[in-house]
């Protein structure tokens, strides 16, 4: 998923430098969501790897 908003960003930087400005804020925005909810995510699978595995299976049960 981090890959993908890398990818979105560099889109979006390349298409602000030749002036299409439209694709580069959508590819910019695409490239914040995902990389938000990336962060989301490894923040929730810290948690979940800090509190064991046996916590974790528990939870999702």
């Amino acid at each position: 998923m981090l890959k993908y908003a890398i990818i979105f960003a560099i889109i979006s930087l390349i298409a602000g430098l030749f002036g299409f400005t439209g694709v580069a804020a959508g590819a910019a925005g695409i490239a914040k969501i995902l990389f938000i909810l990336f962060l989301i995510l490894a923040v929730i699978f810290v948690v979940l790897a800090a509190m064991g595995v046996g916590a974790a299976r528990k939870m999702l049960k």
